[in-house]
């Protein structure tokens, strides 16, 4: 199987959460979140996802600033790593265009390497969001059971972590129907606004 390799610029692209890929069926990668010298301040919810991966991620803090000092790190890593595994893919998570000739250059040599915006934008992801509700019901419930103490307190601040979880693609009503089904299976119970946790 060849082995997905996720280079995620946090400078550029505050991912808040990892869950979308623990149900990344039959894929075999390694995640590695770029943070920069002066980032000293990352979501729990993205420790708690990262911890969750155990060996499979890492953070790579450059010890420099400057301009694009990142993202050189990154340009290096990448090279590192497609020469250790050339058969591998690759994906840089990034809005940062800069990327794009090193990647049309590497992708001249064969190396199977792409940029994207969002996790979600990673193929085998984007499809995420259609998912049927039972898949999406789990991943909420996981990503909901991980934070613990930092779960979201009102309805409207749930809605928008499960629509954030899934890359703010969710329609309302979809949104909605997530929400009566967690108060359905007696996830959650909502009373004037307010949101209690069983069953995490």
């Amino acid at each position: 199987m060849r082995k997905h390799y996720i280079l995620i610029d946090y400078e550029n692209v505050q991912t808040k959460s990892l869950t979308v890929l623990q149900g990344a069926p039959n894929q075999a990668f390694r995640i590695m979140v770029f943070v920069g010298a002066n980032q000293s301040k990352i979501p729990i919810e993205l420790v708690s996802s990262m911890q969750s991966f155990g060996e499979k991620a890492e953070y790579v803090q450059i010890t420099g600033s400057g301009r694009n000092a990142l993202d050189f790190h990154i340009a290096y890593y990448l090279g590192a790593l497609t020469e250790r595994d050339p058969k591998a893919i690759f994906h840089v998570i990034s809005k940062d265009t800069g990327y794009d000739q090193l990647i049309k250059h590497l992708k001249a040599m064969r190396i199977n390497v792409a940029r994207q915006k969002d996790l979600f934008d990673i193929p085998w992801l984007s499809s995420d969001n259609k998912k049927p509700v039972d898949e999406q019901l789990t991943a909420i419930v996981e990503n909901l059971s991980a934070r613990g103490n930092s779960r979201p307190r009102k309805v409207k601040t749930l809605k928008n972590s499960i629509n954030s979880l899934f890359g703010n693609k969710l329609e309302s009503e979809r949104i909605d129907g997530l929400v009566k089904d967690l108060q359905d299976r007696k996830y959650v119970v909502i009373k004037q606004e307010n949101v209690t946790y069983r069953n995490m």
